[in-house]
């Protein structure tokens, strides 16, 4: 008889969390359950990467995870990293660039909307026309109809086209790389669409979401709304695989095949290499995972094939903060819709957390590339960053050479939830279901951040180990 073995298909934050609740679950140590991690770039962590650059701390991919989604501070905790836990800076301003200059962002806003209302009557990011079409969504009807609609359709039936352009679009559409016009408003900010059907109007559903807020924040206190690691996201991917002693880690090899076989699966890796498995965990790109379950599952394998995927460049700037007019006020910038820029946004770094740049020293990350814009991705280093520095020359008056550039590119990274996606997850469930050995998990299905991929990592890793506790133990 073999031991029972789970092999997990990705060694990203999702891979991780997975493989760390495997080792971790009382299930599998009762089985004896081993667990194999297959991962095809040389090392692991996906996305979460952290380096050191001229006494800089640069985040390639993401640089923090949402503290409402308590499930990536929870693993830090939990793996002995809560004492590194670090909140973004306080009081500072984002702005939207808009008509050639920088304006803040009208304060209180929650998810694009409104929750006081004198900043947005003093806002110069919208005429005063706009400011009356915001204020009918205190009037309008709520929708009748429960079908899916876009992030962009609501909050322009609601509160006018230029919020949709200029406030909430570049807010909430960058966090996904997409166009708001375009992704579900379901899969990504299902509270709007909650919000309309509580209170019909979003502005008095978000008012109230403030008031409730007052009471938590006066009996706790003010909270971070982001949370990072003192020395970068890749601390957790750095402490995760010390406590995977006994995960058999392979990396730069990657699955071609995914096969049937009595009692679970074989895949067949890159270097001809076969692995018996028990059960699967596929937490990769929605299409890798459509790919290796064409022949297991033509529904699921055509449905998670069809879930779109943009390319996007964050170009990072190290600068002599002597060398920099600007003040950096603020956390940094989004770039309103119809804007003649390159960029989509610049994070200000060294404003927006502490320690990422020595005090005489100024980081600025941009990034390139969204829905529609995709091929900016293709272009090269220079040209990338030519763009780059033309763009912050005329938004922020920067004319100095940087100290420093990095530029990482991250090809078919974002997934988009177009309408329907919630449907389409439901579908691809249910052709999975006759698997109950077989998982999917990761950005492409219910939520993109760290969190959200941690949560369904360790979910479904919980899930497989419960169901072969269920099974006789031999293969």
């Amino acid at each position: 008889m073999l031991t029972p073995r789970i092999v997990i298909v990705g060694g990203g934050i999702t891979g991780l969390a997975a493989a760390h609740a495997l080792v971790t679950d009382p299930h599998v140590r009762r089985l004896g359950l081993r667990c194999t991690l297959v991962e095809a770039e040389p090392r692991l962590g996906g996305k979460l990467q952290t380096e050191r650059i001229d006494g800089c701390l640069v985040e390639n991919g993401p640089d923090s995870f949402l503290a409402t989604k308590p499930w990536a501070a929870e693993l830090c905790r939990t793996v002995g990293l809560g004492d590194r836990l670090v909140g973004t800076l306080p009081g500072r301003t984002v702005y939207v660039a808009y008509r050639g200059r920088l304006h803040p962002l009208p304060e209180g806003l929650a998810f694009g909307v409104p929750t006081r209302l004198w900043p947005v009557v003093r806002s110069s990011l919208l005429s005063p026309v706009e400011k009356l079409r915001v204020a009918t969504d205190l009037l309008l009807p709520r929708r009748d109809g429960t079908e899916d609609e876009t992030i962009g359709s609501l909050l322009r039936r609601r509160l006018g086209g230029a919020v949709v352009d200029r406030l909430a679009g570049p807010l909430l559409g960058g966090i996904y790389a997409g166009d708001p016009d375009q992704l579900s408003v379901r899969a990504t900010f299902p509270m709007l669409a909650e919000w309309e059907a509580a209170h019909r109007s979003l502005v008095l559903a978000a008012l109230a979401r403030r008031r409730r807020s007052r009471v938590v924040l006066a009996a706790g206190g003010p909270s971070p709304m982001f949370l990072s690691l003192i020395g970068g996201v890749s601390e957790l991917v750095c402490r995760l695989q010390a406590l995977l002693g006994d995960v058999e880690i392979l990396t730069g090899r990657s699955v071609t095949r995914l096969q049937r076989r009595p009692g679970g699966y074989s895949l067949t890796l890159d270097d001809g290499t076969v692995l018996d498995a028990s059960a699967v965990l596929l937490a990769v790109p929605a299409y890798v995972a459509g790919r290796l379950l064409e022949h297991l599952a033509p529904t699921a394998s055509r449905l998670l094939c069809s879930i779109p995927y943009v390319s996007t460049v964050a170009v990072t700037l190290g600068y002599r903060r002597a060398d920099l007019a600007h003040p950096l006020d603020g956390h940094g910038f989004v770039v309103a819709r119809g804007e003649p820029l390159a960029i989509t946004a610049c994070t200000w770094l060294s404003s927006k957390w502490p320690n990422r740049a020595p005090a005489d020293r100024a980081l600025l990350r941009c990034y390139l590339g969204a829905a529609g814009r995709e091929a900016i991705a293709e272009e090269e280093d220079d040209q990338l960053l030519t763009l780059t520095r033309a763009d912050l020359r005329v938004m922020m008056g920067i004319d100095a050479e940087p100290l420093f550039a990095s530029v990482a590119r991250w090809k078919r990274a974002m997934p988009q939830y177009l309408p329907g996606h919630l449907d389409r997850l439901a579908d691809i469930e249910a052709d999975l279901g006759r698997l109950p050995d077989l998982a999917i998990a990761g950005a492409g299905y219910r939520g993109i951040g760290i969190p959200d991929c941690i949560r369904q990592g360790t979910e479904a890793a919980g899930r497989l180990a419960r169901y072969l506790a269920r099974q006789p133990a031999a293969l």
